[in-house]
């Protein structure tokens, strides 16, 4: 079962922190003796050591100067900047707005051959209509308190989401069957979203699968998710994204999926539950 999506980005800073810690040992020096020669607080170095401060590059400078280590910085100042990659809270990433963050993940995505995603929250980015995308970047805005680009943010999902209908890319999307429900836009919009679904779903590139209410659970709902190939995982939590690539973890992720896929229901089921929620909708 998947672990918790902040394991990856702690795994990384906690093996950053040991390489560090092993150099100041090396070098025969306590972690105050350490701290003097760097002219830091004296707990700052053991804040470092046990991962619990993240080191900015000056640190990590700093810190194998004082070791006689200086060649070690640069290679540590790499590693650390993608440990501090994998998580990244929204605040950060939606800074000047959300469409620079649309635009930057084009390549990702259009490098990717066989998508699996999972939603148990909305509708995945690249099926959402225009509305329906309004609706929710500008819910996300107000929530986050982040500049408002809605407008143009929307215009660069849908010019990424252009992968489903371009080139050679599959898609297994995996929805719980609430994420139909949601009123993440009103109800004409939500109704044209659901008609949205039942058109994409029957292209031949596309799985959609819905995992009713009823289903019997093997794999609980999880926060979703976005597989790009075998190789990341992208994970959305409610502060952050957590893009996952060490392989153990992205194995348990495409695992998870798999067990899920079991649970759902394709082809006239899902267009049963499709039906279902339209008609609601448009109550």
């Amino acid at each position: 079962m998947p672990t918790s999506p902040l394991s990856s980005a702690q795994a990384a800073r906690a093996a950053i922190a040991a390489q560090l810690d092993g150099i100041r040992r090396d070098a025969g020096l306590t972690g105050h003796e350490l701290a003097v020669r760097c002219g830091w607080h004296k707990s700052k170095a053991s804040r470092i050591a046990r991962a619990k401060t993240a080191p900015s590059d000056a640190d990590i400078r700093a810190w194998c100067e004082a070791c006689g280590a200086g060649e070690r910085a640069p290679d540590l100042i790499a590693a650390s900047r993608t440990a501090e990659s994998m998580y990244v809270h929204w605040r950060q990433i939606h800074r000047d707005g959300m469409r620079r963050v649309h635009e930057k993940t084009v390549p990702l995505y259009e490098r990717t051959g066989r998508f699996r995603v999972y939603a148990s929250n909305v509708v995945p980015g690249m099926l959402q209509t225009a509305d329906y995308a309004t609706g929710l970047l500008r819910s996300i805005t107000a929530f986050q308190g982040t500049p408002d680009d809605v407008a143009d943010a929307v215009q660069a999902r849908l010019n990424r989401s252009r992968v489903v209908y371009e080139g050679n890319h599959r898609f297994a999307l995996l929805l719980e069957e609430a994420v139909l429900y949601y009123r993440v836009c009103d109800g004409p919009e939500l109704a044209a979203q659901l008609r949205h679904l039942q058109g994409v779903m029957a292209r031949p590139n596309v799985s959609l699968g819905i995992i009713p209410f009823t289903a019997r659970r093997t794999v609980w709902p999880l926060e979703a998710f976005y597989a790009f190939d075998d190789a990341q995982v992208a994970v959305e939590t409610l502060t952050a994204e957590v893009n996952i690539t060490a392989p153990s973890e992205v194995h348990t992720y495409l695992r998870a999926f798999a067990e899920l896929s079991r649970t759902a229901v394709y082809g006239a089921g899902a267009r049963g539950c499709l039906t279902k929620a339209l008609n609601c909708a448009l109550a």
